[in-house]
């Protein structure tokens, strides 16, 4: 008797982890059970054949995303964040946690955090924790609880009831990380450097990116480079923006420093020069940089020194953004993109000549890697049937009114963009925006 599966997926271009291939994918119970030749014959109840302009992607992985809720959620919440998730072909979001109230630094407020979920969750949803000045002791039970790491900031993180770490103070926390092997993220901007900085008041692009200078990063970078390396923590460079920072990475991973580092779309797609004065949709901590920085992180992702690349979406309210003044100084920063990522990246991936299984790599294994995911981010027999049909040669028109995300605000608006998603699978079942379906993920067990 045949074998039959819930779902097959018939297509000319496969993504698989030897690289494009004409397959067949047999789903069954949520998981890849049959991935073989196309012709194989592969049967099931519901049956796709991909078109000759689409391949199949594994479903993006994003560990970068503030949903802000609760709390917040009139900047984003888990309704809107994982639909535009959804139509972006990301299947899983991690959660950071800010600026939601309260944020995530505690078991209780993590139980507050998953209840805000319920009924919500159009993807799979996992969180991190928060490392604050005096939460050290919480670490642990964070941990046990299911968090898949924690994130701290060595500057304000612009909201009062998230504070920062001194470098001593990340130093005692990663020590305590290290007897659990748990993972910290870190915002890594040196605060003296910032304070001493000239201050970003008014309109000018110029005088805003002047306040967040390359040496802030620099200076933090080498902090979380030394202290890992005392410990023997696991530290991880979040929405990395300065290139001058990349040689010292690169020789902290040869000397064996427990180090990784992401990227966001932003940072590989714009460019300081071509801001205008008073748009402060563009503005974020750190700020996206001049074209030259910009070419340099191509290579640092290319030569491996990067990692991943994730949104850290990050939106607002319209009026935080003062685009009625358009002051750079008082804006909130954050760039929302969570369900552009894929496209704007293969947009800017393809006019340097990099391929698309490399993106999706960036995009979706090494994210999963990174919070330990370990069905999620290829498609493989065994691993989550979390699946996209892109067409790569497609194109679309930003339209801000358009997208999911709770506030029409992007710094992309107006732009073309190659690639679109035309269908998203989440654990073999297409994506239902009227039926979330989405599970929560936890450390250990996903």
């Amino acid at each position: 008797m045949t074998e039959r599966y819930d779902l097959v997926v018939r297509g000319e271009r496969v993504l698989t982890t030897a690289g494009f291939q004409p397959r067949e994918v047999g789903v069954r119970d949520g998981r890849v059970e049959a991935l073989v030749p196309l012709g194989s014959g592969l049967s099931a109840d519901r049956e796709l054949d991909l078109a000759p302009d689409e391949v199949l992607l594994p479903g993006l992985v994003d560990t970068h995303v503030h949903v802000n809720e609760p709390g917040r959620t009139e900047w984003e919440g888990f309704e809107t964040a994982t639909r535009a998730a959804a139509r972006g072909g990301v299947t899983t979001i991690v959660d950071m946690p800010l600026n939601s109230i309260p944020p995530t630094t505690s078991v209780e407020a993590l139980q507050r955090k998953v209840e805000a979920t319920e009924g919500k969750r159009h993807v799979d949803v996992g969180f991190w924790g928060g490392a604050v000045p005096g939460n050290k002791d919480e670490l642990r039970a964070l941990h046990d609880a299911g968090v898949l790491g924690f994130k701290c900031f060595l500057l304000h993180s612009g909201v009062e009831e998230f504070g920062h770490l001194e470098p001593d103070e990340l130093e005692d926390h990663l020590r305590e990380l290290a007897t659990f092997d748990g993972l910290m993220l870190v915002h890594a901007e040196d605060s003296r450097a910032i304070d001493r900085a000239p201050h970003a008041e008014g309109d000018r692009y110029e005088r805003f990116l002047g306040s967040r200078p390359r040496g802030a990063e620099n200076l933090a970078i080498a902090e979380v480079i030394e202290r890992a390396r005392w410990t023997g923590a696991r530290a991880h460079v979040l929405h990395l923006s300065s290139s001058d920072a990349l040689p010292m990475i690169a020789t902290a991973k040869r000397d064996g420093v427990r180090i990784t580092v992401e990227t966001c779309p932003h940072y590989l797609a714009l460019a300081a020069e071509d801001v205008p004065d008073g748009a402060t949709v563009f503005k974020c901590c750190p700020p996206i940089r001049e074209a030259g920085n910009r070419d340099l992180l191509w290579q640092g992702l290319l030569d491996g020194t990067i990692d991943c690349v994730v949104t850290d979406h990050s939106p607002s309210t319209p009026d935080l953004k003062n685009l009625d003044t358009g002051d750079f100084g008082t804006a909130w920063g954050g760039v929302a993109s969570l369900q552009l990522g894929l496209s704007v990246v293969w947009t800017a991936a393809r006019t340097r000549g990099v391929p698309l299984e490399q993106v999706v790599r960036w995009m979706s294994e090494r994210p999963a890697a990174l919070a330990g995911l370990r069905d999620k981010g290829t498609i493989a027999v065994g691993r989550a049937a979390d699946l996209v049909v892109f067409a790569p040669d497609d194109a679309f028109v930003v339209r801000p009114e358009e997208l999911e995300h709770r506030n029409a605000i992007t710094a992309y608006a107006d732009r073309t963009l190659s690639g679109v998603v035309r269908r998203t699978v989440l654990a073999g079942v297409d994506v239902d925006l009227d039926q979330p379906a989405g599970r929560l993920l936890w450390r250990g067990r996903s």
